[in-house]
C-alpha cells in the first residue's frame, strides 16, 4: 500500500491526472480516499516506486509523514478558504503547521502515530474529538478570534474524548503544536505501543502537571473559558452546491461510497473537472470530496454529470456518512471484507428506505481496530471471527451509539451480538425497521434504549 498526503486534502488537475496515471499503471486502478484526506493505493511494486516518487514529486506532492510513527497529515474543514459560513479561514495555519511537521528529524521518530485537527468550520467537521491535539476556531463576544485547544483524543488503544484545555489566538497555534509535540517526543511511553498515544501520556502525567510543562515551553497561558458547542457528528458536512467565498465561483460537496473512487472515478472526475472549468478537489475526513472552484453557471450541469458515476452531491442519509476501512482485500489485521460491502449496504437501504430522513452515520470495519472508526458512529460493524457451523468464519460484531459532540460525546457500546458477513445487511435493516416502529424521536435515544435495555 502506499499512502499520498494530501495537504489540506487538495489535490489540483495536475496531481489528480497524477494520482490517475498512478492508479492505472502502477495500483491495478486503485486509489481510495482516507479519513486522513490522503488517498491511498495498493498492489504497489518497490520496483516501481522510484517512478511513482518522481511523478508525485514532479506535481508536488510526497509520501512524507503519511504513515509512521510521526506527525500525520494535518486534517482541516476541506472549505476553509471558500465556506461563507466558515468561522475563520485556517489555510494559512495550517500551511505553517504542516511545514513545522514536514521532514522535521527532529520530530521523525515520535513514540506512536500522532494526528493534529485545526479547524475554521461552523460545522465542525474535522472531528477534533479524536485527534491527539486539535484546535477549533470560536468567535468571542467582541468578535475576536479565538481557538478551543483539545489534546489526547484518539480510538483503538487510546480510546478517549480529547481533553479542553482552554483557548489561544490564531498567532499562538504553531508555538502550542511545537511545545505539545516537543512533550510527547520527550516524555511518551516507547515501552509499550499498545500505551504510547498522545492521551496515554496524559492520564499518567495528569492534566496539571501537563499544562504546567506546556506553559514552561511555550511562555504564554492558555486562556480559559466555556467550551463552545459543537455540532453532532452526523450533521458535520458540506454536501450540496455552495455559493462561495469568490464571487461568480462555487463549490460542490460530494459523496462516494466509502472513499472507493479507484481509477475509473478519477478518470471520469477529470473530465468533468476540464469540462466545467473545476480547479481543485479537497478530500474530506469522511472519505468524501469536495469540489472547491467551479463557475456557478456550471455547477448544477456538472453534479448532474457526477450523479452518473455515483457520486452524490445531495446523498441519501445513508450514504452521506459511511466510513469503511481497507478490510480483508487488503490489510494483514482484517478478518471481514468492508469496501464492497459498504457498497451493497447503502444501495439496500436506499431501496429499502426511500422515504427515511434522518442521517445515520455507519462504519463497516475489517477488524477490532478503529480504522474506520466504528466507535463513534450511529451503527458500526466491528469485524471479527463468528463461529458458524462449527467453523470460524468472516463476521462482525455490532456496535450502536457513536456520536461526537464536544463535551456531549460518547463512544458507541459493543451490543454483544455477532454474525456472519452475509447477514450484516438484513441486521442493519432489522435495526432500522426496529427504530422505525419504536417511540423514539431519534436514533441516538433508540441506541442506547437498546443497549441498556
Amino acid at each position: 500500500m502506499l499512502r499520498v498526503k494530501l495537504e489540506g486534502g487538495r489535490l489540483d488537475l495536475k496531481q489528480l491526472e497524477a494520482a490517475l496515471e498512478i492508479s492505472k499503471r502502477y495500483a491495478r486502478g486503485t486509489a481510495d480516499f482516507t479519513t486522513r484526506q490522503d488517498l491511498q493505493f495498493h498492489y504497489i511494486k518497490a520496483e516501481d516506486l522510484p517512478a511513482i516518487f518522481a511523478k508525485l514529486d514532479e506535481v508536488g506532492l510526497t509520501t512524507a509523514f503519511a504513515a509512521g510513527d510521526v506527525a500525520r497529515n494535518v486534517v482541516t474543514c476541506p472549505v476553509s478558504d471558500v465556506d461563507r459560513e466558515r468561522i475563520y479561514d485556517v489555510e494559512e495555519i495550517t500551511k505553517e503547521v504542516n511545514g513545522y511537521f514536514d521532514a522535521n528529524r527532529e520530530i521523525s521518530n515520535l513514540p506512536r502515530k500522532y494526528k493534529v485537527g485545526i479547524s475554521g468550520c461552523s460545522k465542525h467537521c474535522t472531528s477534533h474529538e479524536i485527534q491527539d491535539l486539535s484546535f477549533n476556531a470560536k468567535k468571542s463576544a467582541d468578535d475576536k478570534i479565538l481557538f478551543d485547544v483539545s489534546v489526547g483524543g484518539g480510538l483503538a488503544s487510546n480510546k478517549r474524548i480529547a481533553s479542553h484545555l482552554g483557548y489561544v489566538e490564531p498567532y499562538q497555534v504553531l508555538a502550542l503544536t511545537r511545545a505539545v509535540t516537543e512533550i510527547y517526543r520527550d516524555y511518551g511511553n516507547r515501552e509499550n505501543r499498545s500505551r504510547a498515544r498522545l492521551g496515554h501520556l496524559l492520564d499518567l502525567m495528569g492534566i496539571e502537571k501537563f499544562m504546567e510543562i506546556l506553559h514552561s515551553k511555550t511562555g504564554f497561558l492558555l486562556q480559559q473559558g466555556d467550551v463552545q458547542f459543537y455540532t453532532p457528528y452526523a450533521k458535520r458536512e458540506h454536501f450540496g452546491i455552495h455559493e462561495s467565498t469568490n464571487v461568480g465561483r462555487s463549490y460542490i460537496g460530494c459523496a462516494i461510497n466509502g472513499g472507493k473512487i479507484g481509477a475509473d472515478g478519477l478518470e471520469v472526475l477529470l473530465k468533468i473537472a476540464k469540462k466545467y472549468d473545476i480547479t481543485a478537489i479537497r478530500a474530506t475526513t469522511t472519505q468524501n470530496f469536495v469540489i472547491t472552484d467551479l463557475p456557478s453557471e456550471n455547477a448544477l450541469l456538472a453534479a448532474k454529470e457526477l450523479e452518473t458515476i455515483s457520486i452524490d452531491v445531495n446523498p441519501s442519509p445513508f450514504k452521506a456518512r459511511t466510513l469503511s476501512c481497507t478490510g480483508l482485500n487488503f490489510c494483514k489485521y482484517g478478518v471481514s471484507e468492508t469496501k464492497d460491502l459498504a457498497t451493497k449496504l447503502v444501495e439496500h437501504l436506499e431501496r429499502k428506505f426511500p422515504h427515511f430522513e434522518e442521517r445515520l452515520s455507519f462504519s463497516v470495519n475489517g477488524c477490532p481496530n478503529s480504522c474506520a472508526h466504528p466507535h463513534i458512529v450511529d451503527i458500526g460493524l466491528l469485524g471479527c471471527k463468528v463461529k458458524h457451523k462449527s467453523e470460524l468464519v468472516s463476521g462482525f460484531e455490532l456496535i450502536l451509539g457513536g456520536n461526537l459532540e464536544g463535551e456531549k460525546s460518547s463512544f458507541g457500546k459493543k451490543t454483544g451480538i455477532k454474525f456472519v458477513a452475509d447477514d450484516a445487511i438484513r441486521v442493519v435493516e432489522s435495526i432500522i425497521e426496529s427504530y422505525q416502529g419504536s417511540h423514539y424521536k431519534n436514533f441516538y435515544d433508540y441506541a442506547f434504549g437498546v443497549i441498556y435495555r
